[in-house]
């Protein structure tokens, strides 16, 4: 008798009809024997509506009042779910962030776990109960409601699996799995049986939308065996597991797309030690995440310093920048959203020469200009115009070896 952790995405409980699929499908599992602890996001678009409100009020919320208002959504999904399943004979019973706990820091609309107590969703599975938890929601040590950020379900899920010693934590969605690239972008992309932790973090950082950056984190920290599958059709699935398990690896496992990427320039700054400290302390601060990072050659003691962030956290970068900008006497500060970062993953990459140049020939073979570079053991990113992003992802694609050739494109 296995006991297993679901997570059903957005996509997957999007209406009345989809959360009584799902519960047939929880109570087929059980009827098999198998313990279910199910983990839900709010249903599709429920969130999206939630923001649309409070910014109709005010477009800067407090992230206390935000995250309160946010948190319903998951509340109201797992409350159905679990009226769903009684309604089919099954014992069922709803649980938020705030009754487990699942205690946060302080951080609003962005949390991070600190504990995570069990006993609650124990004593339901004794009772024969399919205990039904809201994900993405915690609370803060001095009691305030919290959010783990977008796809912060994910991380619930993997959470209570490592914290119940559970089996396997299954994630539902729209998709049957892990593809080497976004199949609306790149329809030659194939499906991914078994990918590594350490490549799934990768992608999963880099714009891949299956699964939330933290909770592959957390599942390779804790060894939980991670499954994403489809929860509405087909029987493929995509394991994801440590690199040992993989007996045969391609050079390049996928590659992606991020849209959600902006850079600053400062011009002309002083060339001296604690400079770059100055510029991005604040940016640290404001928990602002920094990627890529250039810095130029110093001339007459002055030199150029270049570094990413999320577009969403763009003006607030902008208006940190600027007021450091005004006191070390930067000559100027730029700031571009047009532009997409587009990378090739894959745990060959450490073991094979001339990968990167691989990936460097297919871009200038389509005349597509690297602004910026960057490389890890997993990981070639390369920083491009926005204009260029889905031809990018095609020619790197097709320069590995990864089309599916089986698949031939029409139109």
């Amino acid at each position: 008798m296995a006991l297993i952790v679901r997570k059903y995405g957005g996509s997957s409980v999007a209406s009345l009809d989809h959360i009584r699929q799902v519960a047939w499908a929880i109570s087929s599992a059980r009827d098999k024997g198998d313990r279910i602890v199910v983990v839900v996001s709010a249903m599709g678009g429920e969130t999206d509506r939630l923001l649309k409100l409070s910014e109709e009020i005010t477009p800067m919320p407090s992230g206390r009042e935000q995250d309160a208002l946010l948190a319903t959504g998951e509340q109201a999904c797992s409350a159905l779910l679990a009226i769903t399943l009684e309604s089919l004979g099954h014992r069922a019973r709803s649980f938020t962030g705030l009754q487990l706990p699942l205690v946060t820091d302080n951080l609003h609309t962005r949390a991070r776990i600190i504990d995570l107590k069990t006993d609650i969703i124990n004593r339901a599975l004794d009772e024969e109960i399919t205990p039904v938890v809201a994900g993405f929601q915690g609370v803060s040590e001095s009691g305030n409601i919290t959010t783990l950020g977008r796809g912060g379900s994910d991380t619930t899920a993997v959470a209570l699996a490592a914290s119940l010693k559970a089996d396997c934590c299954e994630i539902y969605t729209d998709v049957d799995g892990v593809y080497t690239a976004d199949p609306n972008i790149c329809p030659r992309a194939r499906h991914i049986e078994k990918i590594s932790y350490s490549e799934m973090l990768e992608l999963a950082g880099l714009g891949a939308k299956v699964m939330h950056v933290r909770s592959i984190e957390l599942a390779q920290k804790y060894q939980v065996p991670l499954v994403v599958k489809s929860s509405f059709n087909g029987e493929r699935q995509t394991w994801i597991v440590n690199e040992e398990e993989i007996m045969e690896n391609s050079i390049i496992k996928g590659v992606t797309l991020e849209k959600n990427v902006s850079k600053i320039s400062l011009i002309r700054i002083p060339d001296r030690p604690g400079i770059a400290y100055q510029i991005l302390e604040p940016l640290a601060d404001a928990a602002i995440n920094v990627d890529m990072i250039i810095q130029n050659v110093s001339i007459d003691g002055y030199t150029d310093l270049t570094f990413t962030i999320p577009t969403t956290d763009l003006n607030k970068a902008s208006e940190l920048v600027d007021k450091v900008a005004q006191k070390i006497g930067a000559l100027e500060v730029k700031a571009d959203n047009n532009i997409v970062k587009v990378s090739a993953v894959g745990i060959g990459i450490k073991t094979n020469p001339g990968v990167a140049a691989r990936m460097f020939k297919a871009l200038s073979e389509e005349n597509i200009n690297i602004e910026m570079i960057s490389t890890s053991e997993y990981r070639i990113s390369c920083v491009i115009e926005e204009k260029y992003g889905e031809l990018g992802v095609r020619a790197v694609h097709h320069a590995f070896g990864l089309d599916n050739t089986e698949h031939t494109e029409t139109g």
